[in-house]
């Protein structure tokens, strides 16, 4: 990460879709930026490629997925997200494909958003560890969709099952990037961040011993403070922006 200083995000948009692979992985990156949007009259819609059934070791998948399921549509009541998807890709195995990226566009014309969210899609996370398969795939065929769901020769049906193209995406904001470019101002979504990570409280207990709401403030505050000295001193989250 170098010390170019962050843009601010555009604003002027109206409908946004986040296309991640599993529950939490938005309340880790960019909630407040999320919870500012609503508050602002913006619509965000969630799009998860899997219901994170492998994600808690001491359940076993059956019993996970509708537990994930619901302590994520709780998270994103939080931020003020009502529509929340999921696409039911095998959690853990996820590919890139002609498959996920037909999903994905599918979700893009049906939503018609101008921003789509997504999660890094790079092979490290800074160069220091190592990103997860899931990750890796999601946000790779989220930025290729992103052309996809424009191009009525891709995918063409799509279009006999009654979803028209849309060309209308402008950007792509990739969440948990090593090289941002732009970032939100976390301010006033902080709080809310916490209380929306802090609904994935089944996953959250069993992966640290700390106390969740120590180690959920600490983690979410401590992310948004340390771009703050590029973002003209406020805490942010910040984001590398894929003009389209």
């Amino acid at each position: 990460m170098t010390d170019q200083q962050l843009e601010p995000m555009p604003s002027d948009w109206r409908r946004a879709l986040a296309v991640v692979a599993h529950p939490d992985d938005l309340e880790y990156g960019c909630a407040a930026a999320i919870a500012d949007w609503t508050d602002g009259g913006r619509e965000v819609v969630y799009l998860l490629a899997s219901r994170g059934e492998a994600g808690i070791d001491t359940m076993d998948p059956v019993t996970c997925a509708p537990v994930r399921e619901a302590e994520q549509r709780a998270s994103a009541a939080v931020v003020g997200v009502d529509t929340v998807e999921f696409l039911d890709y095998r959690d853990g195995v996820i590919e890139y494909g002609l498959d996920l990226r037909r999903d994905i566009a599918a979700a893009i014309r049906r939503h018609r958003p101008e921003l789509v969210i997504t999660l890094n899609h790079r092979d490290t996370w800074g160069g220091v560890a190592w990103n997860t398969p899931d990750h890796r795939a999601v946000g790779r065929a989220t930025l290729d969709a992103a052309a996809d769901a424009g191009n009525r020769w891709i995918f063409p049906e799509l279009a006999e099952q009654g979803l028209d193209p849309w060309n209308g995406v402008r950007w792509v904001a990739v969440s948990g990037s090593s090289s941002p470019t732009h970032a939100a101002d976390a301010t006033a979504g902080l709080e809310r961040s916490v209380l929306s990570l802090l609904e994935h409280r089944a996953y959250i207990e069993v992966l640290t011993k700390e106390d969740p709401e120590a180690y959920v403030r600490n983690f979410l505050t401590s992310n948004a403070h340390s771009v703050a000295d590029r973002f003209g001193g406020k805490p942010a989250v910040p984001f590398e922006l894929f003009p389209r």
